[in-house]
């Protein structure tokens, strides 16, 4: 028997060492930016083999397939978020707008977390990443594609702290680039993700702060017009209503003047040539005149030269995404947002490159013929492709790269597209053979002629004018910008980027700031309009582009790693903080021009009416240090709802539950800007005035006026029964609470020890004394915050002390005695009892005398009898709890000889065990209650 279990150990020994030996086959979670990249991606990884399941959510599906990964071959799960999988807010306490100071959003604590829309996909990822070993990010590769990436990260790693992760760098979803992007796989990019981070909050502090202030104020202003309407503010939305506004503006000023010149044309056949004259225009008709009057006395022109010269038109330049969106606007008449979305699904068909890029230069390393040659059997376009095959691709390049991705090309010819798609696609496949073929060559003519002294001068064929006119005109006003000129502005001012401008665009549209009219114009709206006059009145730079293109300019040099991210956030945080204040000081500018622009006149002139209530409202979110119980938001000055009094609560409530009654001894509380000396900063004073002696005298402040450190102060804690470390329930202590409370607290823990070895099929039992229900239901209570629970429990108190009496004043019994020996030491007795099934039992044994085990045996049955009756008759007992069934028993009980219980100490009882010299007489005193600490009268 021996020598099978030595023969069997060594098999173990050698299949372990064997295992060790052999490659272990790694599974890949791989997540996309959107479900249809995922499922193309697969297709290609897997040469169409993809096994495809659904996950929670029925927009992301899940595919399978089997690919090499750097040479192994791997298991692999590819699925798709939709996506940003997480959004930046602040915690709930700071949403209601009516009781929140908008300045303070500044400062606000904000979290990320998933919304309720995407929970699906999370629970997707945390399933999937389970059994997997790798993570490999899929995303698009610019900023907002590698912030994605990190919120994968992060739901991915809470399951699998220790996660490899890599990340697929790729510009297009073709096989050759997705398997090249496979087998050099890299890590990702956190400067990217951090400048993502930083814009997110910026945008989300300034925009909420000035938003929420401005749209308070002008509805109640103007109920008629704007009650019903959101004032937004964006840093990017309100410069580029900015350029619309500021064109219209120059229109509307613009004062129209009549002009003269002088016309000589001339025609030859079907041909009709105009001559420009040197003078261009006149304003002065009468100098015209005089002019005109000299040519007509001898209409005879002399050709001074004839100069015939090659002209070239350049070809274009590659496309980026700023010309996609111009073209777009100006060929094809759509919205930037509209041909964006287009190139998005083209981009996730594989039909083109990544349509978000800067670059402007195609680089030596893309095979451009082989583009060229995917064009050549189309239709429409492909016979100019065979003679740019002919000539051989030469692009002009541009002067831009983001060192990310190509300039926007096609990548395969299409079949079977319609609509807008169709129109985009052909848009990129004829600019780019544009852009790879040759300048177009002609020549030019120009004639320079001489009538009376005047010079004229034509281009094209040469003649004799036949014409001379005198021709009267007006100046006319600048055109409104078209989308293509506006994101001409925008790039060129710093505001956005390339993947921004289109939806800044729709943005400010949806909100009718700005509107379109039928021929692509755009136009400002009331309330736009009204916003612009707004902030120049009030002498701000939000609706200028510079201080938008000061971060944007930052937030390069974060992706570059040149400056720090919490830095750049800080720096820029105070500047539109001093925007705000200056917004408080000369805010009446913004109500006259809101009222001129809208025709209505303001319903409240009193500017202090309408900032009293953020003014008041500042009291209820005083911080007073961070939270010590979820350590992610402040604890803050509140005051409680329908009753007097206040309490300080964590900000991060309902996730976080952590209170502190204040007593309403502390009145007129507020939270100082002074930090505690001994706990340094982070941790402000608290100050208070107390309202009655008792506390005035403890505390020494004659004038009740107190101010303490509730991390530091213990005296002040105690005496007001505060735990810092997991805060529930607070009150004076007026009695022997503590005692109560450490007693219930051990019991709990015996409690809680007893359910969970009777779990594991042992009984046991280690309390010296017995619990009656109610003592243990005390217990459990303990422990859980139930506000004003105990407000009305009085009884069941008084049946908790009347179990103890009784139980104190029963006489010593055989059994008592007995359970006192045998309890002595626990380890003997349990060694003593049988129990087969406990752990206990195991334990080494120590000689028992034979004598105590008859005693023993005597012992557990007394007990089991004395315990059995002792909770059946708890069992039978009623319990009174709330407020109104305690008024009903207390007026059925009033005639009870014992009277009513709390948790408040009597002074008659204090005075047995101090010896107090106490006025019996004193009717205050009658009432009163007593400190647990010192032993002193208190008011009840």
């Amino acid at each position: 028997m021996v020598n099978l279990l030595e023969c069997f150990k060594k098999i173990q020994l050698v299949a372990h060492f064997s295992c060790c030996f052999k490659f272990k086959e790694m599974k890949y979670l791989n997540v996309a930016e959107k479900n249809d990249a995922a499922k193309t991606i697969a297709a290609q990884l897997s040469n169409g083999a993809s096994r495809r399941r659904e996950g929670f959510s029925k927009y992301n599906k899940i595919y399978e397939f089997e690919t090499n990964v750097r040479g192994v071959k791997s298991k692999m799960v590819m699925t798709s978020v939709s996506g940003h999988l997480m959004q930046l807010e602040f915690l709930k306490a700071y949403r209601n707008w009516q009781n929140i100071d908008p300045q303070s959003l500044f400062d606000a604590p904000v979290h990320k977390r998933c919304a309720e829309d995407y929970e699906a996909i999370k629970r997707t990822l945390e399933r999937e990443v389970r059994s997997c070993q790798g993570l490999i990010i899929w995303t698009d590769c610019d900023r907002e594609g590698e912030n994605i990436g990190f919120e994968i990260i992060d739901v991915c790693r809470a399951v699998k702290p220790n996660l490899n992760v890599y990340r697929a760098t790729f510009s297009e979803i073709t096989s050759t680039t997705i398997r090249r992007a496979l087998n050099n796989l890299t890590t990702p990019n956190k400067h990217l993700s951090d400048a993502v981070d930083v814009r997110s909050e910026l945008d989300l502090r300034t925009g909420a702060s000035i938003t929420r202030f401005q749209t308070m104020r002008l509805q109640r202003l103007f109920p008629e017009k704007i009650a019903d309407k959101l004032i937004s503010f964006g840093t990017c939305q309100i410069p580029t209503l900015g350029f619309v506004a500021e064109r219209y503006k120059e229109i509307e000023a613009f004062v129209s003047q009549p002009f003269w010149k002088i016309k000589v044309s001339h025609t030859i056949d079907d041909l009709t040539v105009e001559f420009h004259w040197d003078r261009n225009r006149l304003f002065d008709k009468q100098a015209c005149e005089d002019y005109y009057l000299i040519l007509l006395s001898n209409p005879k022109a002399t050709v001074e030269s004839v100069t015939v010269k090659p002209k070239s038109k350049w070809r274009p330049t590659p496309m980026d995404t700023v010309e996609l969106e111009k073209l777009g606007s100006r060929k094809l008449k759509l919205s930037a947002k509209d041909t964006m979305t287009n190139a998005e699904k083209l981009y996730t068909k594989g039909l083109i490159s990544y349509p978000r890029t800067e670059t402007n230069i195609f680089s030596k390393d893309i095979n451009l013929m082989s583009i060229v040659e995917e064009q050549v059997g189309h239709a429409v376009w492909g016979t100019f492709a065979q003679r740019v095959k002919e000539w051989g691709p030469n692009p002009r390049n541009g002067n831009k790269s983001d060192q990310a991705h190509p300039p926007i090309h096609p990548t395969k010819m299409a079949h079977n597209l319609v609509g807008k798609e169709a129109n985009v696609y052909e848009l990129i496949c004829r600019h780019f053979l544009a852009c790879v073929s040759k300048d177009a060559v002609g020549s030019e003519t120009i004639v320079n002629i001489n009538i009376e002294g005047e010079k004229f001068s034509a281009s094209g064929q040469v003649f004799q004018p036949t014409e001379i006119n005198m021709n009267e005109g007006a100046t006319v006003a600048p055109p409104l910008l078209t989308e293509a000129d506006l994101i001409a502005l925008m790039e060129k001012n710093g505001i956005g980027t390339d993947a921004t401008h289109a939806e800044h665009i729709n943005t400010v549209k949806e909100r009718g700031y700005i509107g379109v009219v039928d021929n692509g114009g755009l136009v400002p709206g009331v309330i736009g309009m009204g916003l612009y006059e707004s902030y120049n009145a009030m002498e701000l730079s939000l609706a200028k582009p510079g201080l938008r293109a000061e971060f944007e300019a930052d937030l390069k040099l974060i992706c570059l790693g040149e400056k720090n991210p919490t830095e750049v956030l800080r720096q820029h945080l105070i500047k539109y903080k001093e925007a705000y204040k200056q917004i408080m000081n000369k805010v009446t500018a913004m109500d006259e021009k809101m009222s001129q622009r809208i025709n209505e006149a303001p319903a409240i002139n009193d500017r202090d009416g309408l900032d009293n209530i953020s003014e008041n409202n500042k009291i209820h979110w005083q911080e007073l240090s961070t939270c010590p119980k979820c350590s992610q938001a402040p604890l803050a000055l509140k005051a409680k709802k329908k009753q007097s009094g206040f309490f300080i609560g964590c900000l991060n409530y309902p996730d976080c539950k952590n209170v502190i009654w204040l007593s309403d001894e502390c009145t007129e509380p507020k939270i100082l800007e002074e930090n505690c000396s001994k706990c340094g900063t982070g941790f402000k004073l608290l100050k208070f005035k107390f309202s009655n002696q008792y506390h005035k005298t403890i505390f020494s402040t004659p004038n009740g006026w107190y101010k303490t450190c509730l991390h530091c102060d213990v005296n002040f804690r105690e005496t007001f029964n505060i735990n810092l470390d997991c805060i529930t329930k607070i009150g004076a202590i007026v009695s022997d609470s503590r005692v109560v409370t450490s007693q219930a607290q051990r019991v709990n823990q015996n409690n809680m020890g007893n359910r969970a070895r009777a779990n594991s099929g042992t009984v046991l039992s280690t309390s010296n004394d017995v619990q009656t229900i109610a003592e243990i239901a005390a217990a459990e209570l303990q422990n859980v915050p139930l506000g004003e629970f105990f407000e009305g429990t009085d009884d069941f108190t008084m049946e908790l002390n009347r179990n103890r009496s009784q139980r104190n004043a029963e006489q010593s019994t055989f059994l008592s005695h007995e359970l006192e020996a045998a309890f002595a030491n626990d380890d003997d007795i349990f060694k003593t009892i049988g129990c087969e099934n406990s752990g206990l039992c195991q334990q080494l044994p120590q000689p028992v005398a034979s004598s105590h085990s008859v005693g023993v045996d005597a012992i557990i049955g007394n007990l089991d009898d004395s315990l059995s009756t002792l909770f059946r008759n708890d069992d039978d007992r009623d319990y009174t709890w709330g407020s109104a069934p305690h008024n009903a028993h207390t007026a059925g009980t009033s005639t009870s000889s014992q009277g009513p219980c709390s948790k408040r100490l009597r002074i008659q009882t204090m005075k047995e065990k101090e010896n107090l010299n106490v006025d019996e007489n004193d009717e205050q005193l009658q009432t009163a209650v007593a400190c647990n600490v010192c032993f002193q009268p208190a008011k009840e």
